[in-house]
């Protein structure tokens, strides 16, 4: 699919320079990629920008810290995923958006739901997909990513997990010491408790055959109201620009009030 994206613009998010998009019109939706990737992997290649759009929603999407053409960073601690929300925040407010609709995958979706917690008044709904209770115990494997983007080659990985995303960096040209550096400091959970504080209508989406994200179902059960969605017969990364995860996500904003 083609990429429809129009002209990149960029900020400076209490100095870190980041890479945005801000198109169409009608209310705002604010997208957050996942590791690894960028706005363009995520959002565009898979339809989602053009579907939102022709759905009349204003899209904002932005490359996280270390991704992308935003500005990269090499310490974990800049990388924390509370720090990482307030560039989110620190978007909405410089495009003066006083609320949006928030929908994350992935490590995306764990930004996302630190900034629901830290900003409520920001978010009117949140969409999490692919992430289930890996919020809450987290994600296994990450240290083999760690080890697979520090490696001198691809042909050096020898973990499954770590080619697949080591293949995926080099395909995106990702600045693989950034990427360490993102896995190394964006693995904070949110507890149970906090987790019964998200006001937002919730839409929770998670591959059935996704091995990274963890129970969807059972996250759910612990945000008030959330409603689950397994997307059928897909992996973490295939689910992403999934059609039944679109249609779903556009009839749950359409729904959400």
């Amino acid at each position: 699919m083609a990429m429809t994206m129009s002209r990149t613009e960029r900020f400076s998010s209490e100095g870190i320079e980041i890479a945005f998009i801000d198109e169409g019109k009608g209310e705002p939706i604010l997208l957050i990629h996942g590791f690894g990737s960028n706005m363009a992997v995520n959002w565009s290649l898979t339809g989602w920008i053009d579907s939102l759009r022709k759905a009349g929603r204003r899209v904002v999407a932005f490359d996280n810290r270390g991704h992308g053409q935003s500005q990269k960073l090499y310490e974990p601690a800049a990388y924390h995923p509370a720090e990482m929300a307030k560039d989110a925040a620190n978007l909405l407010a410089h495009l003066g958006i006083p609320q949006a609709d928030v929908m994350g995958y992935s490590m995306g979706a764990r930004i996302a739901a630190f900034l629901a917690l830290a900003r409520p008044e920001l978010v009117r709904s949140l969409i999490i997909g692919g992430l289930g209770m890996a919020l809450v115990d987290g994600m296994e494997g990450q240290d083999e990513i760690v080890a697979a983007l520090e490696a001198p080659s691809l042909e050096a990985v020898p973990g499954d997990t770590g080619r697949i995303y080591r293949k995926f960096a080099d395909q995106t040209g990702a600045d693989l010491r950034a990427l360490a550096a993102c896995m190394r400091g964006s693995r904070a959970t949110i507890a149970t408790a906090e987790l019964a504080a998200i006001a937002a209508p919730t839409l929770i989406a998670v591959g059935s055959k996704d091995k990274v994200a963890g129970s969807g179902e059972g996250l759910a059960r612990l945000i008030p109201g959330a409603e689950f969605l397994e997307i059928p017969g897909r992996e973490h990364l295939p689910a992403t620009g999934d059609r039944v995860f679109k249609d779903a996500a556009l009839d749950f904003l359409g729904r959400r009030g």
